[in-house]
């Protein structure tokens, strides 16, 4: 056993990217979390024992390189489902991207190892943690952000029970993450120190978190139907397959009995036409209803019935004057409620978008280099104000989140007006086999945290009805065109982390890093 450290300490730069990778597995849809955690105990320890900044930054940004390319590997697909670049791409964006959100764990490492002084291999880990908080939070929003993935991803329990997710509502997932390495730098310590029966009753209760029974269902009182229509990707913009996807998607929203009221979902991406109208004709005229958007509206108020409303994703157009005509300028990857009248409803904007995929950064010096956004279309994407809440009367109160927008945690509820629900239709045909498993526990993560029901309704699965607790009680699997019928769950009690939001994520950083400093001093001593 004693061979292993040393070979670690003489090769750490190989040991870097093995932990990596092994961490990686901790995550859906392998979650192999055991071995992600004690990837992460092994990281802290090897980092831990390096002798100067410049290697343990390294050694920190293989670690996240290795890490964070086993993670987004579901980037790669997405590239298959275009025309406009070369798809092997994908395979090199997937590490060049890593390239980037490595520095996060390296500067973490880095700040740790200067605060720490050599004292050891708690302080360290504790520094760690600390910082770790502010490396996630960070990423979440520089250069736009990407939240994608964060450690504590690992931390949830199979789909009917939260496991040590389930604090989320006192600490936020950014603080779970600097908390669970703290945990694993301690163990590691533990481990090194020869305790085992501390390093034991680590091993004892965080399993037991993991397995422990979340709590029964409660019933709702909103009759709820979610449709995943299988919209395979690569159909998806295909004209000559509108009127069948319509027929699709609709002949699985026809009520099966008499109700005052029904919610009804329908994911993004599923609804081909515009349906507002003011624009240009010649927008409107590969629509399945002729060309004439009120007749679309008139279509699918009839498939759903009287007292039903729907929230749907569609696709708006922002219409300006351009050298005196009028044209499509941008687009809104919006929801939109209808109801079994037809009428429109306030339109909900995505917010955050994501670069490549819904507009092209830099446009005017990358687009003559070849480069064109992975979604079809040649106008980018407009930005909406961020979270809102929506009254829709006897339909209840809906927070909406787009897609890609349910992983930012923090930023998925309008505080001070807090939904019942939070609505998140996604099209993840695009994401490879392992982006909707990720995708899904991102989405539990924010019903903990905020203690609200998130809706998924997904063109290809996996589409669920979450509970405030995270616990997935309905789900339709992935390539499966199928309905769930049931009610939506009720909200539960505004959490700590509603109340507080980053601030509380702010506050368990300090406390991680003023324990550092309390234990360099006493090891001082």
């Amino acid at each position: 056993m004693e061979r292993i450290p040393a070979f670690a300490l003489r090769h750490p730069r190989w040991c870097a990217v093995l932990l990596g990778l092994l961490s990686a597995t901790g995550f859906q849809p392998l979650h192999i979390w055991p071995l992600g955690l004690a990837a992460m105990a092994g990281f802290v320890w090897l980092t831990c024992r390096q002798e100067s900044g410049k290697s343990v930054f390294l050694t920190g940004w293989l670690f996240g390189v290795a890490h964070f390319t086993l993670t987004n590997n579901w980037i790669a697909t997405a590239f298959t489902y275009q025309a406009e670049m070369p798809a092997i791409l994908g395979w090199a964006a997937v590490p060049l991207l890593s390239l980037y959100l490595a520095v996060w764990p390296a500067l973490a490492s880095l700040g740790a190892w200067l605060v720490a002084r050599g004292r050891g291999l708690l302080p360290f880990a504790l520094a760690l943690g600390g910082l770790w908080i502010g490396a996630e939070w960070f990423r979440s929003w520089v250069f736009t952000g990407y939240a994608w993935g964060p450690f504590s991803m690992m931390l949830l329990g199979s789909w009917d029970r939260p496991g040590l997710a389930g604090v989320l509502p006192w600490i936020g997932s950014y603080a779970l993450s600097g908390l669970t390495v703290a945990l694993c730098g301690i163990f590691a310590w533990t481990i090194a120190a020869r305790r085992w029966i501390v390093a034991g009753g680590l091993v004892i209760a965080v399993v037991a978190a993991m397995v422990l029974p979340g709590p029964p269902p409660t019933q709702g009182t909103l009759p709820l139907t979610l449709v995943q229509p299988n919209l395979q990707q690569e159909e998806l913009d295909d004209p000559s397959k509108y009127a069948e996807q319509f027929l699709r998607i609709a002949s699985l929203s026809v009520p099966q009995r008499p109700v005052s009221r029904r919610l009804v979902l329908w994911p993004e991406s599923g609804v081909p036409d515009y349906l507002r109208p003011g624009y240009p004709q010649r927008y409107y005229n590969q629509m399945t209803a002729g060309g004439d958007p009120a007749f679309a509206r008139y279509q699918i108020g009839q498939t759903l019935g009287e007292g039903a409303l729907l929230l749907t994703g569609a696709v708006d157009l922002r219409i300006e004057d351009v050298d005196g005509r009028a044209r499509a300028t941008g687009a809104y990857n919006a929801i939109t409620p209808i109801d079994a009248e037809g009428n429109l409803g306030q339109r909900y904007a995505k917010a955050h978008l994501v670069p490549y995929g819904e507009y092209l950064p830099m446009r005017a010096l990358l687009e003559p280099l070849g480069m064109r956004r992975l979604v079809a279309g040649g106008i980018d994407f407009i930005p909406g104000p961020g979270p809102q809440t929506f009254d829709l009367g006897p339909h209840g109160r809906a927070g909406m989140q787009i897609c890609y927008e349910i992983v930012f945690s923090g930023e998925v509820v309008e505080r001070g007006n807090r939904p019942d629900y939070i609505f998140n239709p996604s099209n993840d045909g695009w994401f490879g086999d392992w982006g909707p498993p990720q995708h899904l526990a991102q989405a539990r993560m924010r019903a903990i945290e905020e203690g609200l029901p998130v809706l998924r309704s997904t063109t290809t699965g996996i589409s669920a009805v979450i509970d405030a607790s995270g616990i997935v009680r309905h789900h339709i699997g992935r390539n499966v065109a199928d309905r769930i019928d049931t009610f939506v769950p009720p909200a539960g009690e505004p959490t700590l982390f509603y109340g507080m939001g980053h601030w509380l994520t702010l506050i368990w950083s300090v406390l991680l890093l003023v324990g550092s400093l309390v234990a360099v001093r006493r090891i001082r001593r």
